[in-house]
């Protein structure tokens, strides 16, 4: 692996374009080689395929599909989606930890490979319950427990992750590399996600020990995931923070320490703070409970349901390359602002469905192919906004204090999601998914006084909207302005 500092050949090599020459200066971080920036973003679109796979067995409809087959209620399905929300929380000590270190990757290696191995612990657990016939109650509360676990050591390695890929990818390019790698990751779940659910449904001896088989070759997956990793340009966070200045004179001088409370006075920040809290919220009360709503309450089997995950998958994949490219033009907040309101209505078309032909095979995948394609508009202009507006000397406090945020607000909507719908008086999960469209609403509004660098102001959006718009008369005004 390369590793990325002050002495290395790639910072001696000049710059492909007179754009980014003009925004070098002499405290700039350093420069990665072209040619080691592609291997990076291949290895990285590649760890990307394998840990969609990994996370396809350790979390979403397949243990969400386990858990119910030992018996778990809505208020521990709530939990178990909440659990990764309130771990982000630790993401500002993580981010604290991660900024002192000289590695992004050994970083980043040391949270991730012991998260994924303790899935081990499970699979030991499943082998005894199957051999033994323990209650499978206590195996719930295992699987809550390691969750609590992983996600603990996740949250505190997440945002590291996140400024390493910020210092990778070009900031030109976000939108469009972001929006193929999550293309690719969405082609991996097209095709997993189906063949893990039946492959669970058909396992000769029930789904529980299917799941246990399942899960020993998801870590071998995720350890995959980690070792393409090694193929990616390491990034000393001292050298990218404090410069070559900096990092020349390490061993005489101390860098300067970041405040976390200089960066809630950036008002802008704490405006997209607002919005982001409260449509995490918003969204994770009623998302959690879609795959119960069709387990549960319609009687679909995990086949069917895990084809409609195939279906959101498809539409990410068929998607995210052009939402990606339009964000690279408009900028990501006009994305959020259009694209929101209807993601902010799609839990109302949950209220029309049942378990009959046309709600199965057309209403059903319908709503799920919305959810996909715009969806992942939402996903990846959520995190490329965050990268336009972190500063380059203290990225990571950033993203920590943004997840820390969607953590406490996310987490809170999964528990509270999951103790009102066992509450009749909203009327269970159909009142649930209206509440929480009302709330994404809501959430919208903060947005409208974020402002982004490279963000296009309405009138430019409705240019793109509109191309039959003729540009002579666009000339025309300006000459007469003038």
């Amino acid at each position: 692996m390369k590793t990325l500092s002050a002495s290395t050949e790639e910072l001696t090599e000049p710059l492909p374009s007179k754009e980014l020459l003009t925004s070098l200066t002499t405290d700039s971080p350093p420069k990665i080689s072209p040619q080691a920036t592609r291997t990076s973003l291949k290895a990285s679109t590649i760890d990307g395929v394998f840990a969609t796979i990994f996370s396809n067995i350790t979390t979403g409809v397949i243990l969400i599909n386990f858990l119910l087959q030992l018996g778990a209620t809505p208020v521990e399905i709530g939990l178990l989606s909440s659990i990764p929300m309130l771990a982000n929380f630790l993401q500002p000590v993580g981010a604290y930890f991660a900024d002192r270190t000289t590695s992004r990757h050994w970083y980043t290696l040391a949270i991730f490979g012991p998260s994924r191995l303790l899935w081990l612990i499970l699979v030991a657990g499943i082998a005894w319950f199957c051999h033994y016939h323990t209650p499978p109650h206590q195996l719930v509360i295992w699987t809550l427990g390691i969750v609590v676990v992983t996600n603990i050591l996740g949250g505190l390695g997440g945002c590291a992750w996140f400024s390493w890929m910020a210092a990778l990818v070009p900031p030109r390019l976000r939108g469009r590399y972001f929006g193929f790698r999550n293309s690719a990751a969405s082609l991996a779940n097209l095709l997993s996600v189906p063949l893990l659910g039946f492959a669970v449904s058909a396992w000769p001896g029930g789904a529980i020990p299917g799941f246990g088989v399942l899960l020993l070759l998801g870590v071998v997956i995720g350890l995959i995931s980690l070792a393409c990793q090694f193929w990616m340009v390491d990034v000393n966070p001292q050298v990218y923070r404090f410069g070559k200045t900096a990092h020349q004179n390490s061993e005489n001088a101390e860098p300067p320490q970041v405040n976390t409370f200089s960066i809630l006075k950036d008002f802008n920040f704490l405006k997209f703070l607002v919005y982001f809290g409260l449509w995490t919220f918003a969204v994770n009360l009623s998302a959690p409970f879609f795959n119960l709503y069709m387990l549960k309450n319609l009687g679909l089997d995990l086949s069917t349901v895990t084809l409609y995950s195939s279906l959101i998958a498809g539409a990410n994949l068929v998607m995210l390359v052009l939402w990606g490219k339009l964000a690279d033009k408009i900028g990501n907040r006009p994305i959020l602002l259009l694209v929101g309101f209807l993601i902010a209505v799609t839990p109302l078309f949950w209220l029309g469905t049942g378990n009959d032909f046309i709600s199965v095979w057309v209403w059903l995948p319908l709503i799920h192919i919305v959810w996909g394609g715009f969806g992942a508009a939402i996903d990846l202009c959520n995190s490329n906004i965050q990268m336009e507006m972190a500063s380059l000397e203290s990225p990571s406090q950033y993203f920590a204090i943004a997840a820390a945020v969607t953590g406490v607000t996310g987490g809170l909507g999964s528990t509270v999601g999951g103790f009102l719908a066992e509450l009749d008086i909203i009327g269970g999960l159909p009142g649930l998914f209206a509440l929480s469209a009302i709330m994404r609403l809501m959430a919208l509004l903060p947005l409208i006084f974020v402002k982004e660098p490279r963000s296009k102001s309405f009138s430019d959006l409705l240019e793109k909207i509109l191309p039959w718009k003729p540009k002579s008369d666009l000339v025309s005004a300006e000459k007469i302005a003038a």
